[in-house]
């Protein structure tokens, strides 16, 4: 039923020209998602080698916003979209009586670099005051409490207030996505009104426009001068560690699909269900006499006959033995004394009584 009304929803918002829900609140998630993949490098790099990379720990959120910067900036300049909107085939269309221009041509000047402040600048601030709350809040708990001052006031009055500042910003956040899906405003996000554009699919003019362009700045002959050859240089490098960046931004959210995926509770009941060994079933083909044979009591080895000392289980089995007795037997003849299950050493189970 869920599913029914998901394509309802997407069938009604194409028909009125509009994304629907689920693509820009995709695309919203992606680079969400690309910020921890890239804490936990940073981090598996600083414990590799603490003294070399010691300072992308301390100064993460910085190196991460030059990158974004650098990341983002291209991708307004090529496709007048961030790279998660690119990524979903998306882009930025200026709100107002404007021009119409293919996204080839980049945003206005005043839409791009809003859009530049609202992707990179506000998350910043966001997670350093996210940190901030936490450390002040840890102190608060654990630290010796000063005597009141001016600071301190500060100081609890920011601890009390923030939890109602961060509903309140989810709380806007949401709104607007109410708001978008009743079709009440063209902006899911409020980010995007303050930068004065709305999203929408990139058309077949838009793609061909942006191979035609990039193919022309390849072929574009630089300039003789030593400022022109300078600012080409530098264009081209900074293009070239865009383009870098975000092949391997792709090429990472990826495999973070994947070991989401791989990492998932239902494929790790897949794959314990695939490589754990199968349940034996109860030893039928035995004959009259051998179970005739089998100990009566159940603390007694079926091998030496004698109460057992360290008792070890059989996994290929279940039947328990002493150590002694299961080790050198599965060693010598490979397989279980009372059943004959093909087992190796490691089958062998120590168990241990509630009493030891």
């Amino acid at each position: 039923m869920a599913e029914h009304g998901a394509h309802l929803t997407a069938e009604l918002s194409a028909s009125a020209g509009r994304l629907s829900i689920f693509e820009v609140v995709a695309q919203d998630t992606l680079m969400s998602a690309v910020r921890p993949a890239m804490h936990h490098l940073c981090k598996v790099l600083v414990e590799s080698n603490p003294a070399r990379y010691g300072f992308l720990w301390k100064w993460f959120d910085e190196f991460y916003a030059v990158m974004d910067f650098l990341l983002q900036r291209h991708y307004l300049a090529r496709t007048s979209a961030s790279f998660s909107e690119n990524f979903y085939g998306l882009k930025r269309i200026p709100v107002g009586p404007r021009i119409w221009r293919l996204a080839s041509y980049g945003l206005p000047r005043a839409q791009h670099w809003r859009s530049l402040l609202m992707i990179i600048a506000i998350p910043y601030v966001k997670v350093k005051l996210d940190r901030l709350f936490a450390r002040l809040r840890e102190e608060d708990d654990y630290a010796i409490h000063l005597p009141a001052s001016s600071w301190k006031r500060l100081y609890k009055a920011f601890l009390a207030a923030y939890p109602f500042m961060n509903m309140s910003w989810e709380g806007w956040f949401l709104t607007y996505r109410l708001l978008y899906i009743f079709g009440k405003t063209p902006h899911h996000s409020p980010l995007l009104r303050a930068a004065g554009v709305r999203l929408g699919n990139l058309t077949p003019a838009d793609l061909q426009s942006i191979e035609q362009r990039s193919t022309s700045r390849n072929k574009t002959p630089t300039s003789t001068s030593l400022v022109g050859k300078l600012t080409s240089f530098f264009a081209n490098a900074l293009g070239g560690a865009a383009v870098s960046l975000s092949t391997g931004v792709s090429v990472g959210i990826f495999f973070l699909q994947f070991l989401e995926w791989w990492y998932s509770s239902e494929n790790q009941d897949t794959i314990k269900s695939l490589s754990s060994l199968p349940t034996p079933p109860p030893p039928v083909h035995l004959d009259k006499s051998t179970n005739d044979a089998l100990p009566r009591l159940k603390t007694v080895c079926p091998l030496c006959n004698k109460i057992r000392t360290n008792d070890t289980a059989l996994a290929t089995s279940g039947y328990v033995y002493c150590y002694r007795c299961a080790y050198n037997y599965v060693k010598h003849h490979q397989r279980c004394p009372v059943t004959g299950y093909p087992s190796e050493l490691q089958h062998l189970v120590k168990l241990y009584s509630p009493e030891a």
